[in-house]
């Protein structure tokens, strides 16, 4: 009966337990820090980067790349950070007139439009960014479960123009060492890919199967892991699921971080490689609106890839909404990886790549699911 009534009152307590956390000083920096008894959320206003999600406690942020160093206040993007209004570079002509490489979401000020508080069972907070040069605002919605290592974002894109215009909408989280090494696995439900470097008409030529990718050389790389080679740079995968995912996971350190969204907001899933020293120094996790990263001219020539569009339009003053759900994981130092994540309204269920019987990990999402 005692051990009845004590695992009601733990039960209980962490049911009702919260914390929420507001506005802070990071290293210096502008912050939103979302606090919970299972994880800690930090967003950056200054660019409005994600660039701090971990497990309460403890020190490894699978997001520390290109993290600011204290005291360096510049706004730009680093951790996850949203590539807004294109994925890639601008035309030249665009650039000569200063814009900047992925848009302007991450190189401007964002504003707080309401700190970090608990409201419906939930710690949330919104913050909003204008576009001057691109004509576009976006108003973003973060919320996080009271108890679980999970969160969701929730964008409005608006065209502010006079006039339609086309644009992209890429998320671009980023994981980095110390959780980055040669033991992390990487994976994602994309299915048929091409590698970035391709010229038109045929920029998609050759395509392959995730997880297998072809290097520059044209032999086959199993995009799962990355040692010393970053050769292919940037490969980008259609979904074909209604749900997207991707998710980055270290056995040796006992973590993985995931991403799922709505493939109708986000059709592609993009990874991109880098090397340092001989060493993993980041992996990209971009999933998004379009899968080639070029320019406008060339995405409107190339118009469609295996019939998915490679932009999206807005008309004048119209407004688009896209979301996403972010979780942590703790899973066990013998974890094969990830075979499929299932989603449904109140969990999602992380099942293991396995020969034999797969493992699953639930993560109750309290209603954040995408939707």
């Amino acid at each position: 009966m005692r051990n009845q009534l004590s695992l009601f009152l733990a039960t209980t307590l962490t049911a009702s337990a919260c914390y929420c956390s507001g506005q802070q000083l990071v290293n210096g920096r502008k912050s939103l820090v979302f606090e919970n008894p299972a994880a800690r959320l930090v967003v950056d206003v200054s660019g409005g980067a994600i660039g701090d999600f971990r497990f309460k406690g403890e020190e490894l942020n699978p997001l520390n790349w290109a993290t600011p160093k204290p005291g360096d206040t510049a706004v730009r993007g680093f951790g996850h950070f949203l590539c807004l209004d294109r994925w890639g570079p601008p035309s030249d002509a665009e650039g000569s007139r200063g814009m900047p490489y992925h848009g302007e979401a991450a190189n401007v000020e964002w504003q707080v439009l309401r700190d970090v508080t608990t409201r419906e069972g939930l710690i949330e907070s919104e913050m909003a960014a204008k576009l001057p040069m691109a004509g576009l605002s976006v108003r973003r919605k973060i919320r996080m479960s009271t108890t679980s290592p999970v969160f969701t974002v929730r964008e409005e894109i608006k065209n502010e123009n006079a006039l339609g215009r086309i644009y992209n909408a890429v998320q671009h989280p980023t994981v980095g060492p110390p959780f980055l090494n040669e033991s992390t696995l990487i994976d994602c439900n994309g299915r048929r890919g091409f590698a970035q470097g391709g010229t038109l008409p045929t920029p998609e030529e050759p395509s392959f199967f995730w997880p297998q990718a072809l290097n520059q050389d044209g032999q086959s790389v199993n995009l799962r892991h990355l040692t010393g080679d970053p050769n292919p740079n940037v490969v980008s995968y259609a979904i074909e699921d209604a749900y997207g995912w991707v998710t980055a996971a270290t056995p040796l350190s006992g973590l993985l971080i995931g991403y799922v969204w709505k493939t109708s907001d986000y059709p592609w899933v993009s990874l991109w490689r880098d090397v340092g020293d001989g060493k993993p120094a980041a992996r990209g996790l971009e999933f998004g609106t379009t899968g080639l990263h070029q320019p406008f001219p060339i995405l409107v020539k190339k118009g469609r890839i295996w019939d998915r569009q490679l932009f999206e339009h807005l008309d004048a003053g119209e407004t688009t909404t896209k979301s996403y759900t972010t979780f942590l994981l703790k899973i066990p130092r013998d974890f094969a990886g990830v075979e499929s994540i299932k989603v449904s309204a109140n969990r999602l269920l992380v099942r293991e790549r396995s020969g034999g019987k797969p493992r699953e990990f639930t993560i109750e999402t309290a209603g954040l699911s995408p939707n």
